[in-house]
């Protein structure tokens, strides 16, 4: 982790676009922008909460610990988005943990600045709270999927989700450059499955793949695969 110099626009996270224009001063001087290389932690579940981390440039995965040796992605975050708002609350420690994917450039605001922010601007605490909403029923869609869809159903909805919400490249391919250990975290399977079952959808054309690009080429058939009964 290093200290930047430089600071943002003011324009890129949601807190800052829906924040009042007179309140902006206050958020300029109570900042603070960090770079993080691949592979660094932002912060640790378990730890205590410092503050909330709105992604400027780059790209983190929000992940949790499943058993003694595995992880669980929770979610991606990318440009504009927020990491750390699970720790808001009574408790005072992160219930997650945030590591940066790609190199990635953060804006740190305290937690006491933060919920001061939250009691002065209501257009972004309602903005905040359907956030919230909206994470909680990923969050149970993404348990219904682990108890009821099969492995291959949920790496197809898996990716599916992920070319909705990166887009694609110029070449077609989903705009998010994830390692095959990541996606079988993100999917909540092994590795070795995984692997097994991307090579299955590639041969029935389903995908296409290039290194760490993976590109839809049916989407018919991969949403076929989400409906397919265990």
């Amino acid at each position: 982790m290093k200290l930047k110099k430089v600071n943002c626009d003011l324009t890129v996270c949601s807190m800052c676009r829906l924040c009042q224009k007179e309140w902006l001063p206050a958020i300029d001087a109570n900042r603070k922008m960090y770079h993080y290389k691949k592979g660094e932690v932002l912060f640790e579940e378990g730890a205590e909460v410092q503050g909330m981390y709105f992604i400027h440039t780059g790209l983190v995965k929000v992940h949790k610990k499943w058993g003694d040796e595995k992880e669980l992605i929770l979610r991606f975050a990318k440009s504009g988005a927020i990491a750390g708002h699970r720790g808001l609350g009574s408790d005072t420690v992160y219930p997650v943990s945030a590591t940066a994917l790609l190199p990635t450039d953060v804006c740190f605001i305290d937690i006491h600045f933060f919920t001061a922010t939250l009691k002065v601007n209501q257009d972004y605490l309602y903005d905040l709270m359907m956030f919230f909403a909206a994470e909680l029923k990923e969050s149970e869609r993404k348990m219904r999927n682990l108890a009821h869809m099969n492995t291959k159903g949920r790496i197809a909805n898996a990716l599916l989700l992920l070319d909705e919400r990166f887009g694609t490249t110029p070449e077609g391919f989903i705009d998010i450059e994830l390692s095959r250990q990541d996606l079988s975290s993100y999917t909540g399977t092994t590795y070795e499955t995984l692997f097994r079952i991307m090579n299955e959808l590639v041969e029935d054309d389903a995908l296409s793949l290039n290194k760490r690009w993976i590109r839809i080429n049916d989407r018919k058939k991969l949403e076929k695969y989400c409906f397919s009964l265990p």
